[in-house]
């Protein structure tokens, strides 16, 4: 995928389920390792809990999927909240929803019920980044144009660095992976051809509340 949604930062949440506490745990993750050492953390942590159940998603096409109900019936409580990421499209993301039993049985439909809202909970507690797959391209170009290049990247949003003054002046501008070409061109035309490029390779940018962060 060129783009995908992933945890930028999480704050712990919680639930109150007929006098169950649900205490939701959301983490960015990489790696099987990372999710698993998370996961580790939180049951440490709630040795005590009735239920640590666990769900994540990793890779940006979403390959590695898994989940435990951690002795909750089968099917109420790990897939839930593994539903919950999927049908947000959020990957590299781990959630671990910790039990404390109130005394009163919800059922499996109330099970399900409740894992769902607490994973939904978590991920509206977390800060969720955008990240996009840019290919940086280095400007290389006359003094003459560093006014009409700089407006430009203002109107039409185009992420840049800022200017390298040398013999001449250099910018680094990131833009959209499937547009290389068609921006190479618009600039080539920008310029008259006074031009050189340097393409770099492609990289991940976060994008959190509309802001971008290299």
């Amino acid at each position: 995928m060129i783009e995908y949604k992933t945890i930028y930062k999480s704050e712990i949440s919680e639930i109150v389920v007929e006098k169950s506490r649900f205490i939701i745990y959301c983490s960015n993750v990489q790696t099987e390792e990372d999710a698993h050492n998370f996961i580790g953390e939180i049951k440490k942590k709630n040795y005590d809990a009735s239920h640590n159940v666990f769900a994540y998603i990793i890779g940006d096409t979403m390959n590695i999927q898994k989940y435990s109900d951690d002795k909750e019936p089968s099917g109420t409580a790990g897939i839930p909240a593994l539903e919950v990421l999927k049908k947000e499209k959020i990957t590299d993301t781990v959630v671990v929803i910790t039990r404390y039993f109130g005394g009163i049985k919800l059922g499996a439909g109330g099970l399900v019920r409740a894992y769902s809202k607490a994973a939904k909970s978590g991920l509206e507690n977390s800060k969720i980044t955008f990240k996009k797959v840019f290919t940086p391209i280095k400007l290389n170009v006359d003094y003459s144009y560093i006014k009409k290049l700089q407006n430009d990247f203002s109107n039409r949003n185009i992420i840049n660095s800022n200017p390298v003054f040398m013999e001449n002046v250099k910018f680094t501008i990131f833009v959209p992976f499937n547009q290389l070409e068609e921006n190479i061109d618009y600039y080539n035309n920008l310029t008259s051809g006074n031009i050189k490029f340097e393409v770099g390779n492609p990289i991940l940018i976060d994008f959190v509340d509309n802001k971008f962060i290299l």
